[in-house]
């Protein structure tokens, strides 16, 4: 049966994301110090002020004035100088403290950081460079991405950091996608700009980041649907850490966990297990075991060892799923360390995955996106 599948995504201008990088940064800037540090930093953000809350563990923690300066430069490096919020005058609040010795014990034996169930996701959507993504959410992304690198160029003016994007993909009988039925883009922007001029301003970019000859009719393009966007950013709307976690993963087309993943160092299962199980799916697809694969893990707080594993092909695979499963826990250490180890996620890279999803992205030479490497499909080709 065919259908319509939608998702969105969401600039680095959202009050969210704003969030998600501030928490981000900050983890990052513990690492460098320290790659054993252990972070929850939660972020909020609403019209003139940050406050940063959660819990820090490190040898060399960062001295306050340092966070607020990380704060600082998160900010205009986003673009935010506003009257409303701009990086010059923000109010900062510190309330960060040390991680409660509770949970402490339990990484201290390297056993989980918490209780919880990951998921990890990939598809072959044939016919397009998708990095093994759902198509939805790989464009509604790459319709956000083009919008801010333009901006930050400075190719349009009077456009301002805070936009989103959703976009609607026909699946036909075999669950493929043959179509774009609907985009919507709304966007920030200055008093003076017309919603004509914003239309003539976006069409371009949205054209750009579709499939050749996908474009949709133009009724079908809805931009700044509700015309003014002038007010916007945390000014317009107070942002949080870990809100958009949809948009972080599948945009809806794969379960998501229980738990988000900014500010959070690899410890906690919640990120690097998610990370893992994408790393999995996506070499599993990748070496033909399946068209599609869901994974599932659990963890208890304090044991090291999942409680469970789960996989589901969506009757795609060439072999039996269960024998992939053991293959996979075969060649995988998928303990919390394990994971950190293959990974390499004790390393400072968690900054540019605050924006535009954590997956479907190019490996960094740096060991960003390490989990989208596909370095075990000679192997799991050779497993069968």
């Amino acid at each position: 049966m065919s259908f319509l599948f939608t998702s969105e995504s969401v600039s680095e201008g959202h009050p969210d994301k704003v969030c998600d990088a501030i928490s981000d940064t900050i983890l990052d800037a513990c690492l460098k110090r320290d790659p054993l540090a252990r972070t929850a930093v939660e972020t909020m953000a609403t019209t003139g002020r940050v406050i940063i809350s959660g819990e820090i563990n490190t040898a060399v923690p960062p001295e306050k004035q340092e966070i607020e300066q990380l704060v600082r430069e998160t900010v205009r490096r986003i673009g935010y100088d506003q009257t409303g919020f701009s990086w010059k005058n923000l109010q900062i609040e510190n309330y960060l403290h040390r991680q409660s010795p509770d949970i402490a014990a339990g990484v201290d034996r390297r056993g989980a950081g918490d209780q919880g169930i990951m998921f990890g996701y990939a598809k072959n959507e044939l016919g397009f460079e998708c990095d093994f993504m759902p198509l939805p959410i790989k464009l509604a992304h790459r319709i956000l991405k083009n919008l801010s690198e333009a901006r930050h160029l400075g190719q349009i003016p009077g456009i301002e950091p805070d936009s989103k994007s959703q976009v609607t993909v026909r699946y036909n009988d075999e669950r493929q996608p043959v179509g774009i039925e609907k985009i919507v883009v709304s966007t920030q922007h200055r008093n003076e700009l017309s919603l004509e001029q914003i239309r003539q301003i976006v069409m371009p970019l949205i054209c750009r980041a579709l499939p050749e000859n996908w474009m949709p009719e133009e009724q079908n393009i809805l931009i700044n649907p509700s015309g003014r966007f002038v007010t916007g950013g945390p000014d317009g709307d107070t942002g949080l850490t870990g809100r958009k976690i949809i948009v972080d993963t599948y945009g809806g087309y794969a379960p998501h966990g229980g738990g988000a993943f900014s500010g959070k160092d690899a410890t906690k299962v919640d990120r690097s297990a998610a990370y893992m199980l994408r790393y999995l799916a996506k070499n599993v697809v990748a070496a033909g075991l399946a068209e599609e694969c869901l994974l599932q893990i659990s963890y208890a707080i304090g044991i090291a060892e999942p409680l469970s594993l789960y996989i589901n092909t969506n009757r795609t695979a060439k072999v039996d799923e269960q024998k992939i499963l053991k293959t996979l826990r075969e060649m995988t250490d998928l303990t919390p360390q394990g994971i950190i180890r293959r990974l390499k996620l004790q390393n400072p890279i968690y900054t540019p995955t605050a924006v535009y999803g954590h997956f479907g992205r190019q490996p960094r030479p740096d060991g960003c996106f390490s989990w989208e490497k596909l370095d075990l499909v000679e192997d799991l080709k050779h497993a069968f």
